[in-house]
């Protein structure tokens, strides 16, 4: 085999087998074969320390596996000034890890998009719900975000036994809760959720770009950057925009 072909075997071995395949070509004389081995060698171990990390972020899921099937729960946009706060509750199989599940805060958009596109496909189950600017006004965000949250939960099927909760307890769950804080970080369930409510988000706020294109919420979300201030100032609030959220902005607290 010249080298090119050896790579695309390895290519195709299964992880639980490549340490035992790369064994096989240690004795080639060729130099240009030990370097890829090498390469496959550093490949091996980054899937060892990720599997070592998930391990650790599983914690939870197997301190309560006794109640039952375990979600996590968190929720997305508790801060912009415009859209919805979504969340989302997510059961994530026990006999194979997700790869590369982790706050959603710390991947790049495009691992959060590939990451949804397992998650949904390998779950036991997920659900998402989510509370409009109008609701938010209304009960105000915190009590939105929990309407969100039971939502997201009412949609799991099966039920799970015990929910992780990123930070809070949400009222008329009618499981047992775990708030985690930063549960994001801690829990690979949370994390999950994690990802499926800011891609669904994100998504809803591309959606939204079209819409309203002046504000910019292609680029940041509906959160209150610069950008955003500056463009509702100019041409004021449109219909997704938070009135109890951007008062203060545009000079209407006293009003």
């Amino acid at each position: 085999m010249n080298i090119h072909e050896i790579g695309a075997y390895l290519d195709q071995v299964p992880m639980a087998s490549l340490n035992l395949e790369i064994s096989r070509f240690r004795g080639d004389p060729r130099a240009g074969v030990q370097k890829l081995l090498d390469k496959y060698e550093k490949r091996l171990a980054a899937y060892r320390a990720e599997l070592l990390r998930l391990d650790h972020m599983m914690l939870y899921e197997r301190k309560y596996e006794d109640c039952g099937l375990v979600a996590g729960i968190d929720e997305a946009g508790r801060g912009p000034l415009a859209g919805p706060v979504v969340a989302a509750a997510v059961i994530l199989p026990k006999d194979h890890p997700i790869l590369y599940v982790n706050d959603s805060k710390q991947l790049s958009e495009k691992k959060r998009e590939e990451l949804y596109d397992v998650i949904t496909r390998d779950a036991v189950s997920y659900g998402v719900g989510m509370a409009g600017e109008k609701v938010i006004d209304e009960i105000n965000i915190l009590q939105a975000t929990y309407l969100a949250m039971k939502e997201a939960f009412s949609k799991l099927s099966p039920k799970p036994g015990v929910t992780l909760n990123d930070a809070v307890t949400v009222p008329g769950i009618p499981v047992r809760q775990v708030p985690i804080i930063k549960g994001d970080a801690k829990s690979a369930s949370i994390a999950a959720a994690s990802i499926i409510a800011k891609v669904t988000r994100d998504r809803l706020m591309l959606k939204y770009d079209e819409l309203y294109p002046e504000y910019g919420f292609r680029s940041h979300k509906g959160y209150g950057t610069r950008e955003h201030v500056e463009a509702l100032k100019k041409y004021g609030p449109c219909d997704i925009h938070r009135q109890t959220f951007i008062q203060g902005i545009l000079g209407l607290d006293d009003e």
